[in-house]
């Protein structure tokens, strides 16, 4: 099946017929010449050799970096992905003259349909970050994975170093302003208490996104619960695979 978007003053059936045509051709094949060292190839005879013996590691370890690197088979897309949804030069009550002055001076991530253009011409900042540096060694106050959490990491396979994200809306605040709670969490991840942690606050949409490694993800939460204050659950997501975890 082959999806073909074309602009609409672009109505040539038969160029646009050509152009699937030639999207779809197989790629020619090419016998690739093969490969001759341009040094000479003596393994016995280094001109440099590293300093140090390379790493050696158990066999348990190999066994658990090759299951860790084992590609995951419940990776899922949307559905009702339309990748010119948003597209100034795709809509149909744009003349072919405004196109691509148009499309040029729109940059923000928002509904075109129903979002107005700031009175004196100038963009709005809508969101902010905030990066972790180099965080000190937390082991010790590090707790294991939940087992709850563990069975899920397994159902999907997932490893602990996948990025997940918190997501902070008004409604887990307890009474506090979402601006207030971005400030302490900068100050947070400033001093290098979230370990592997970087946020956005999505003013647009009023909620702060805070991602983390699987592995921190229930240590993450707790700072936060203590710091900020926050009440309710919060949901854990991880991109392609939704929520996959609630504390």
């Amino acid at each position: 099946e082959v999806v073909l978007h074309y602009r609409p003053h672009q109505r040539d059936l038969i160029k646009l017929q050509k152009f699937a045509e030639a999207a779809v051709k197989e790629f020619p094949i090419r016998q690739l010449p093969r490969f001759t060292p341009w040094f000479p190839n003596d393994l016995y005879r280094l001109p440099l050799k590293p300093k140090k013996r390379p790493p050696v590691i158990s066999c348990e370890e190999a066994e658990e970096l090759k299951r860790l690197s084992t590609p995951s088979e419940y990776v899922t897309g949307s559905p009702d992905y339309d990748c010119i949804k948003n597209l100034l030069e795709f809509q149909s009550n744009v003349k072919h003259g405004q196109t691509l002055i148009q499309a040029q001076t729109v940059h923000r991530p928002v509904n075109l349909e129903n979002e107005e253009p700031p009175p004196n011409g100038k963009e709005k900042l809508k969101r902010s970050w905030s990066v972790s540096l180099p965080g000190p060694r937390l082991k010790e106050k590090i707790l294991p994975l939940s087992q709850e959490l563990q069975n899920n990491l397994e159902r999907l396979k997932l490893h602990a170093f996948y990025r997940a994200k918190w997501t902070i809306e008004q409604s887990v605040c307890n009474d506090q302003n979402l601006e207030d709670i971005w400030i302490k969490l900068n100050r947070l991840i400033k001093q290098n208490e979230l370990p592997s942690c970087n946020a956005t606050i999505q003013r647009s949409v009023g909620q702060i996104w805070i991602f983390c490694d699987i592995l921190y993800c229930e240590y993450v939460r707790n700072i936060l619960r203590e710091k900020l204050s926050l009440t309710d659950k919060m949901n854990l997501l991880v991109h392609k695979f939704g929520i996959i975890f609630s504390l």
